[in-house]
């Protein structure tokens, strides 16, 4: 079992463990990230598109913790490359390592791991705390996306900020607010079932 050994402090724990229920959280994951992808707008003036797969990355990483989120953020990645047409905009296939954005997809595995490693000791709980790791979590995603899209474009750092972070800033406070409230929220109620299992 992927978290075993490990206290268990990740809000999927709840849940028996076993390995079927660990593949079936990694599977449901990448699912998960390839279904917000084609929540896709594409804008003019930047090849990188608005997104839903920051959210689900950011939510389903903290959700099920440091392995789980980083397996199945690799899982969605790697299926992608090898021709399953869920990156945004249905597409797939490994053209899409030379694409502009494709650093933000190595982005959400470094931000699943990360997010998912800081949600274990805590910081998921609280409404304040769940938006520095949604925050940390984001500028994960804009590092490595922004650095791969200046290598690719050949572009200083003031066009990459405008092509690869400005434009999205806005989209991703909302997410953020959002994830903010829904992870204590389910914390909340994970508690909750707790203490009625244990009366």
């Amino acid at each position: 079992m992927l978290n075993q050994g490990l206290k268990r402090q990740s809000l999927t724990d709840l849940l028996p463990e076993s390995l079927v229920t660990d593949l079936v959280l990694i599977g449901v994951f990448a699912i998960a990230i390839g279904i917000f992808a084609q929540i896709s707008i594409p804008l003019p003036f930047t090849p990188v598109p608005i997104t839903g797969q920051t959210f689900a990355v950011l939510l389903g990483g903290a959700a099920l913790g440091l392995r789980r989120g980083t397996l199945g953020s690799l899982l969605y990645v790697g299926l992608g490359l090898v021709g399953v047409p869920w990156f945004a905009g249905a597409t797939g296939g490994l053209k899409m390592a030379t694409n502009p954005s494709f650093g933000y997809l190595i982005g959400f595995i470094a931000a699943s791991a990360l997010v998912g490693y800081l949600a274990e000791t805590g910081l998921d709980r609280k409404i304040g705390r769940t938006v520095l790791l949604m925050i940390i979590g984001n500028v994960i995603i804009y590092g490595f996306g922004m650095a791969f899209l200046m290598i690719n474009l050949h572009v200083g750092l003031s066009q990459g900020l405008a092509l690869g972070v400005t434009p999205f800033l806005l989209g991703d406070l909302v997410k953020l607010l959002l994830a903010a409230g829904l992870l204590p929220g389910a914390w909340y109620v994970r508690h909750r079932i707790t203490q009625d299992r244990a009366a």
